[in-house]
């Protein structure tokens, strides 16, 4: 079980920061790490020595300048961590939950608490074990990200369960009515039409969906607004819109398998579920001897880091990590806090992020 948290405190001496081995003069490693902050060295040195003067937002890029460059920070920098948070994630291969989990991190860093990462892989812990591995350490409370909840066919009572022991928590995607607790999801049913619409606009008329298995919450409200898209837009009955539907695995192999299908079924272009899933509908594309998007369009989810240097840079819909990551946080404080004032869904709007991998239909022939 991949753990995380906050390194034990090493000795440092109470003058800027070295790094290891490196006999760097103390007005050198002052002036980097100025530099690295944005700020006079003169500011660097009132937040070494606590003085006053200095606001709490560049206070904090002086520290983060510090770990950038490897310093250690000096003792009296260091904050006594106000609890640990346990942060639940699926599987890392998928570049959106190590985005999500990095935002939800420094969030919760910031406001002095130590954020423990359990990650669950396939023959690994499962998210009942590790609930209870931390809530045997003494969490202040767990950020769920793409867990159970969002499964349909999951017992939802072990979250009743959860908060009967005294431990606050919030759930990222998959939002569920029997459980009491804040979510934050962004708009799927939005996130599908604006991808359609955008495809219509270039022309196309034939898109399919690949998309994951139709158990998780996500995936129906995925599957929701691409029907009703296609419905309002295109004027398609529900019949023909669901012979363009594939249900596969939220990987590149799923992405693959769906793209054989959908090219015999004539679609011109493709939305999927994930950017995963793209890059094996891209490759799909080529092993037929077509282009991308030269003779089918292909659209993304997710807008994970580095899948704009994809070959084509993938045109996708970007999931807001950041709002609600930062969100995520924000609610599980007020539920620690006590002020819990809405047990319900924040819903995020997404961003189409238009690249080169959709383009003109081909006229037909």
């Amino acid at each position: 079980m991949p753990t995380h948290s906050a390194a034990s405190p090493k000795p440092a001496p109470a003058a800027a920061p070295a790094p290891v081995g490196t006999p760097a003069a103390p007005t050198a490693r002052l002036a980097d790490i100025a530099a690295q902050a944005g700020v006079s060295e003169a500011t660097v040195s009132r937040v070494f020595n606590g003085r006053a003067g200095v606001s709490p937002t560049t206070r904090q890029s002086v520290l983060a300048a510090l770990d950038v460059l490897g310093y250690d920070r000096p003792v009296r920098l260091r904050q006594r961590s106000a609890g640990l948070i346990g942060l639940i994630t699926p599987e890392l291969n998928n570049p959106i939950f190590p985005a999500l989990a990095q935002v939800i991190e420094q969030v919760l860093t910031r406001y002095g608490y130590t954020p423990l990462l359990c990650t669950q892989t396939p023959g690994g812990s499962t998210e009942d074990e590790l609930v209870d591995m931390l809530v045997e350490r003494g969490v202040t409370g767990i950020v769920f990200v793409s867990g159970l909840h969002a499964d349909t066919t999951a017992d939802m009572e072990r979250y009743a369960r959860l908060a009967g022991r005294g431990v606050p928590f919030v759930l990222i995607n998959g939002y569920n009515e029997l459980i009491s607790a804040p979510f934050v999801s962004p708009d799927d049913r939005a996130a599908m039409r604006m991808a359609v619409q955008h495809l219509v606009e270039l022309g196309h008329e034939r898109i399919g969906l690949a998309l994951g298995q139709r158990r998780f919450v996500p995936v129906l409200r995925k599957l929701e607004g691409f029907t009703a898209a296609c419905r309002d837009i295109l004027g398609q009955s529900d019949q023909d819109i669901e012979s363009r539907i594939q249900h596969t695995l939220f990987s590149v192999e799923g992405g693959h398998a769906a793209a054989a299908a959908l090219l015999e079924a004539g679609c011109t272009a493709v939305v999927c579920g994930s950017d995963l899933m793209a890059f094996g509908v891209v490759r799909a594309v080529r092993q037929h001897g077509l282009t991308v998007p030269g003779d089918v369009s292909v659209v993304g989810f997710d807008d994970s880091p580095l899948i704009a240097f994809a070959d084509p840079p993938l045109t996708t819909i970007r999931q807001p990590v950041e709002a609600m990551g930062a969100a995520a946080v924000d609610a599980l404080l007020e539920e620690i806090n006590g002020n819990a004032l809405h047990r319900a869904e924040f819903v995020f709007q997404p961003e189409l992020v238009v690249r080169g991998s959709t383009g003109a239909a081909r006229p037909r022939v």
